[in-house]
């Protein structure tokens, strides 16, 4: 075993913070099916290392046997971000044992599953090789297919795991590296309506938190402290509210962010809070105006067939974005649908059920299949200006 990985035993079982007693959910309520296809699903992305193994029945039935995810928050909190070497070596030394303990907790061994698969992007390309040549060698072995899953897509098909609810439906991707609005019409059927013009959602939080001294992950650490604060104290902007487009744009909130800080500074407790309060209402703002414009413009080309909303990602867990969601979608006569807070970041789960949903498509890959450190859903859509390679 290498250096390190028997200290890291404690967080990576599954009485672990992220961990979550599947068996006591409702996925899991529903007797074996012979008929199930068993996945296994491998995510090492960023800076999650994780394993899950999910059920799918022969009529889109899910169950979910495990889930475990270890994150590397210790590793990265000295340097205030993810350290790409640092991600990829946590990894190697973890992956196994996560693998085990996965299997150990859906009660089945590597004979007993279907296919194996794992992201192989977008992401930190050192961590996803380590997934993905994992996920390879245990195929080979077991003469299992392989399937390699956009981590994009994975969260985007997750409410069917969690709600059983099938495409076509609108989403709202919200994470650390993705801000976009997609219609999802099914499997690897993807139409990007909006995409974020600078920074991610998740990765402004992610900054905001760093410049006011926050713990990472900045999502968290940004919501909780707003919880005392005054939203209505610093007047910041709401990029792009109102604009004919759909798009996204968070560099100017979060230089706002920055300035008002110098200008109250030295901070006080008080004063963060108030600035995250502030932070967190502009951003809502900001998002219910630009959801709002993307659902306009697909049903201009979708009519009424779009009947659900759906947020996935990281940052679909701040439950001020949830509620604001939630009404927003009511209000234009729609259902709104998000991952249990365990599933909203990355996890194995969602990746093991992208795989299950290809599988019963006959979607599986070489072995020589690469990873994608960039990889769009919608490999069609227009460029937009300045989106880099969020878009």
């Amino acid at each position: 075993m290498p250096s390190g990985a028997r200290e890291r035993k404690s967080v990576c079982i599954a009485g672990g913070p992220k961990a979550v007693n599947w068996r006591d959910w409702k996925l899991a309520a529903a007797a074996s099916d012979p008929r199930e296809a068993l996945l296994l699903g491998i995510e090492t992305s960023c800076d999650e290392t994780a394993a899950a193994v999910v059920a799918r029945g022969a009529d889109g039935s899910a169950r979910l046997l495990s889930s475990i995810v270890r994150a590397q928050w210790e590793e990265h909190g000295a340097f205030g971000g993810v350290v790409p070497e640092i991600a990829a070596r946590a990894h190697a030394e973890c992956l196994d044992e996560i693998i085990a303990l996965a299997l150990k907790e859906a009660d089945v061994s590597l004979a007993d599953i279907d296919a194996v698969a794992a992201a192989a992007g977008p992401g930190l390309i050192g961590g996803l090789i380590v997934g993905v040549v994992s996920a390879k060698a245990i195929a080979l072995a077991t003469a299992k297919p392989f399937i390699a899953v956009n981590h994009l897509e994975a969260h985007a098909l997750t409410v069917g795991l969690t709600d059983g609810l099938p495409p076509p439906y609108l989403m709202l991707l919200v994470s650390g590296g993705h801000t976009q609005v997609l219609l999802v019409r099914g499997v690897a059927d993807y139409t990007r309506i909006s995409t974020t013009i600078d920074d991610a959602l998740g990765e402004a939080f992610d900054k905001t938190a760093k410049l006011l001294g926050l713990p990472q992950p900045g999502g968290p650490a940004v919501e909780k402290a707003a919880l005392a604060g005054n939203p209505d104290r610093f007047e910041l902007p709401r990029p792009m509210k109102g604009r004919a487009e759909p798009h996204f744009s968070f560099a100017g909130l979060k230089t706002a962010v920055r300035q008002r800080a110098r200008e109250a500074a030295p901070l006080k407790d008080s004063d963060i809070a108030d600035l995250c309060a502030s932070f967190q209402q502009a951003v809502l703002d900001t998002v219910l105006d630009r959801c709002r414009k993307a659902i306009s413009i697909a049903r201009e080309g979708t009519g009424n067939e779009i009947r659900h909303f759906v947020a996935a990602g990281g940052v679909a867990a701040n439950a001020a974005l949830r509620q604001g969601l939630t009404e927003l979608a009511r209000s234009e006569g729609m259902d709104f649908h998000a991952p249990p807070l365990a599933l909203c970041g990355d996890n194995a789960a969602m990746i093991a059920w992208a795989g299950a949903e290809r599988l019963a498509k006959g979607l599986t890959d070489p072995l020589g299949a690469p990873v994608h450190p960039r990889w769009p859903l919608d490999g069609s859509a227009e460029k937009v200006r300045g989106a880099g390679v969020k878009a």
